[in-house]
């Protein structure tokens, strides 16, 4: 089955945004514009994960947020929370209150999906695919090992979490900054150029013998696995 995201947001161009990237990554998606009415829906049956606005007509994300950490049935359901309050007490008081991760507005929606990914795969181990594939690229999560064309490859720790950050998101662009902030960390202060670093040392261990290069570089923008990249094989 599909994990399934609610979104809880009643700002209708970003609940299409974030629906239509969402579904691109293979959830199931709903949506409620009201806090009240998304409380009447989540007693019906709770999601996988909720991305929870902060401001909310009828009941606030941070009282419902409050509400279902208060119910056994909902205490563990991972939620992100979406606000354009970006303070520090702000964001102490919406973890305190109970959200596992805080996003502020404006962000970046590939940043958010991998948040989401990231924060399922703890949660919800089952609904995350144990073994990445593309091309002659096999990378195995659980054991931490990647092969090309039945060779082992042997990666750092760093390598091994950008391949699979890249992977996961096959044919999506990512800037310097999203990479940091997904392989990374956002509490880690690394300067961009180590981003091509590390990209360098990946590309050197997953292409010898003079194999395709699957990590495309784009001018301007940064770095994304390219799909297509077997077909040159």
């Amino acid at each position: 089955m599909k994990p399934r995201v609610m979104i809880v947001e009643d700002e209708e161009p970003l609940i299409m945004l974030l629906r239509y990237n969402l579904e691109a990554e293979g959830y199931d998606v709903d949506s409620v514009s009201r806090g009240d009415e998304a409380e009447i829906r989540l007693q019906e049956g709770a999601p996988d994960l909720i991305l929870l606005d902060w401001m909310l007509p009828g009941v606030s994300g941070i009282e419902l947020c409050r509400r279902l950490r208060a119910r056994p049935e909902t205490e563990q359901l991972p939620i992100i929370m979406l606000t354009a309050r970006g303070e520090e007490g702000e964001r102490i008081r919406g973890l305190a209150t109970g959200a596992d991760d805080y996003v502020v507005k404006p962000f970046s929606v590939p940043e958010l999906v991998a948040r989401v990914r990231a924060l399922l795969r703890r949660a919800k181990p089952e609904h995350v695919s144990k073994t990445l594939r593309a091309g002659d690229i096999e990378l195995d999560r659980e054991n931490r090992r990647v092969r090309r064309h039945a060779r082992e490859v042997h990666l750092g720790p760093t390598e091994f979490r950008l391949l699979e950050f890249l992977m996961q998101s096959a044919g999506r662009v990512f800037s310097r900054e999203q990479l940091l902030d997904g392989v990374w960390g956002r509490d880690v202060y690394v300067d961009e150029r180590t981003v091509d670093v590390h990209v360098g040392r990946l590309r050197k261990a997953i292409n010898r013998g003079r194999k395709p290069d699957p990590i495309r570089t784009v001018r301007g923008a940064g770095y994304s696995f390219d799909e297509t990249f077997s077909q040159a094989m």
